[in-house]
């Protein structure tokens, strides 16, 4: 075994710029597998994280189109508080309004909670303070805005204590700025930048006054195991039935199976993305095929000699599949570390988590050697089955 290693490196180095060249294309079908898998972990992570923070891991209860009303009411928010799964539960209304500030105008979505829904939804304070009960219970007209309102109107952040004016069809209303909070997650918000250039948060009496809706659009779920959503949604909605005395005329959404979902399908768009990666592979396959019954016309007569000093058959294809592997491991090997590699710096640079699949790493580097040794099969088999006279004859 160690004469055919030696044996197996010197032939590699005898042609050293087209075994690289074999070692290289097998690198970037395992790097970018590598790479995909990576990236798609990733890809999961932030749609975990900034569904989560935006509130969607949770349940949002509604009123369905059976309900005498198509609101929910202060009744409702504490049938649902009562319930011992629930952690916190806040009421939402949700408009479409014009905020108007030093004569410049803005479309903006506005948002009528209570004091708790920062405990739901993440709403990160970073000048001023929250709504409080206060604001709620005597519809004071303030307001916390998200700080693409406050750099849309005034090119900084800390706008505390300017007055905004908004429009609820025709009604106008002007209010006391007194927080400023980012909403959810950066990503979402890039996403949303050229439809919603910000949104702005009312006490939902306030917003009830102005408008002159009643009742709530939703009310937001936050439960102490989500795991029990789909167990709990059914008792929320049962409660809500037996008190309000009709049937079919509320719905509750699980939007951590909606995060489920999505985290699905960007599986299914990691696995396709990895397979076509994959197929680099094969490539990278046939590029080793071709390489080694290169080989074996070239080193023809040399095994016609190695023949006819007794070399039998398997130790003529070991030589060859020997060499087969070893261009496919170092290239596995090298695609992993450049595929981790690009992960790492990309990470780093853009300041994100480094989440590599290790088992992934190891599917693609075991997928590399065997496809190396599958497609050095048939060379080895040609070389091991030469007639040791035909090959001396060989020019």
């Amino acid at each position: 075994m160690i004469d055919l290693l030696v044996v197996c490196a010197k032939n590699i180095r005898r042609k050293k710029m087209r075994s690289l060249l074999t070692v290289l294309s097998i690198a970037i079908g395992v790097g970018s597998v590598v790479l995909i898998s990576s990236i798609g972990n990733l890809g999961r992570y932030f749609i975990s994280n900034e569904l989560s923070s935006l509130g969607l891991d949770g349940l949002a209860i509604s009123a369905t189109a059976k309900a005498a009303s198509k609101k929910l009411y202060p009744s409702d928010l504490e049938v649902i508080k009562s319930n011992t799964q629930v952690q916190e539960a806040t009421p939402m209304m949700v408009k479409v309004s014009r905020a108007r500030m030093r004569g410049l105008v803005a479309e903006t979505v506005v948002w009528g909670i209570d004091q708790n829904a920062r405990k739901v939804v993440a709403l990160d304070l970073i000048h001023g303070r929250a709504l409080s009960a206060a604001d709620v219970s005597r519809s004071n007209p303030v307001c916390m805005v998200d700080e693409r309102v406050a750099q849309a109107f005034y090119k900084r952040s800390n706008i505390v204590g300017k007055i905004l004016t908004l429009d609820f069809m025709g009604n106008t209303q002007e209010y006391e700025i007194v927080g400023i909070v980012t909403s959810g997650s950066s990503l979402l918000q890039n996403m949303l930048v050229d439809y919603v250039p910000g949104f702005i948060y009312l006490p939902y009496t306030s917003m009830s006054a102005v408008s002159g809706q009643s009742g709530f659009d939703q009310i937001a779920v936050k439960l102490h195991s989500p795991d029990r959503s789909d167990i709990v949604a059914q008792s929320l909605i049962t409660a809500l039935e037996r008190s309000s005395g009709q049937k079919s005329a509320f719905k509750a959404e699980n939007l951590a199976q909606q995060k489920d979902k999505l985290n699905n399908m960007l599986n299914i768009v990691t696995l396709v993305l990895t397979i076509i990666a994959g197929v680099s592979l094969v490539v990278a396959g046939l590029g080793i095929m071709t390489v080694m019954i290169v080989s074996v016309n070239e080193r023809t007569r040399e095994i016609g000699i190695k023949k006819s000093i007794g070399a039998n058959k398997r130790t003529i294809m070991l030589e060859f599949l020997l060499e087969a592997f070893t261009l496919s491991l170092a290239g596995g090997t090298a695609g992993c570390v450049l595929g981790m590699a690009c992960m790492v710096m990309a990470s780093i640079l853009m300041g994100l988590p480094v989440l590599i699949s290790l088992p992934m790493v190891g599917v693609s580097m075991g997928f590399s050697v065997v496809v190396g040794v599958l497609f050095g099969v048939y060379p080895a088999k040609l070389a091991a089955e030469m007639h040791p006279v035909d090959a001396l004859r060989f020019e």
